[in-house]
């Protein structure tokens, strides 16, 4: 008996992910196999599907898959945070870092899943707690300035109770080794292989005297004091605001080790993906004499 029973679908919210639905609903028809969406999404499925809750979808499925980009599939992370549930990325649109494969080689990529032929990354997330809420993300949190209003980003970086630097920037981004390709690269910071444990900690257009990144140890505890002089911030999680601060306010970041698990087939590399998508395609040298 094959090990997938259950498949959890999630999708691209415009993209048309048809020729790799399609593929898979024939699949999971001959086998028997429960295709569960979620509401909202489960109309777009030209097929029989079973809607359900995301948590119910993360805790029934054998496998999720997301149709999209890495913002399908970064969703479809966050909704089976903490649950052993393997996520398989089929790139629809765009090259992503974390998409698997494309959706031609979705039967052949089923069936190699279905008989154990895979292996998988685990991912951490970063949770930030803030004005008694909570939030988690597999990128970045960061805390920027609002366009059109007063002020920048000063923030105070604590590390294990200690005070250590302040930054006044655009943003302070904190960013897993996930996201170091996101808003981290685009900010200066360096790249760093997912297999790193710990969160890496970049200014965004920064001003201040320091102006450099950092990487802590993923059991550092990291706080953020908003200072007097900056202006209100966003709290952002994956680009998507999840809240406002103010001068006086804290936010505490941690890791959340082994959060969620991507598929890999061996089909590529972490640095040939980041090569493709990055464009990079040699380093320069220097001229001899």
């Amino acid at each position: 008996m094959g090990m997938v029973n259950t498949v959890g679908l999630v999708l691209h919210p415009a993209r048309d992910c048809n020729s790799a639905l399609f593929t898979l609903l024939a699949w999971a028809s001959q086998r028997t196999v429960a295709v569960l969406a979620m509401e909202g999404e489960a109309s777009r499925i030209p097929g029989r599907v079973e809607v359900v809750s995301g948590p119910e979808l993360a805790r029934r499925a054998d496998l999720v898959v997301s149709l999209g980009g890495d913002g399908t599939m970064l969703r479809a992370l966050r909704i089976v945070c903490g649950n052993p549930t393997p996520v398989l990325g089929v790139n629809v649109g765009k090259l992503g870092f974390l998409a698997e494969i494309d959706p031609p080689e979705m039967g052949e990529a089923l069936g190699a899943i279905d008989e154990h032929l895979f292996t998988v990354e685990t991912r951490s997330a970063v949770q930030a707690e803030f004005l008694g809420r909570q939030t988690v993300a597999f990128n970045d949190v960061d805390l920027a300035r609002i366009p059109g209003r007063p002020g920048s980003a000063i923030v105070e970086l604590t590390v294990e109770a200690h005070p250590f630097v302040r930054y006044a920037a655009d943003a302070v981004i904190v960013a897993t080794p996930t996201g170091s390709t996101a808003y981290n690269f685009s900010a200066g910071g360096p790249i760093v292989s997912p297999n790193a444990e710990g969160l890496l900690v970049t200014p965004a257009a920064p001003h201040s005297a320091f102006n450099r990144a950092l990487f802590l140890a993923a059991a550092e505890k990291l706080t953020l004091t908003v200072l007097p002089r900056s202006g209100e911030l966003a709290l952002e999680a994956d680009g998507n605001v999840e809240g406002y601060l103010h001068p006086g306010d804290t936010v505490v970041v941690t890791t959340v080790p082994n959060a969620a698990h991507v598929v890999r087939l061996g089909q590529t590399t972490f640095y040939q993906r980041a090569q493709r998508k990055l464009r990079l395609t040699g380093s320069a040298e220097a001229d001899g004499d």
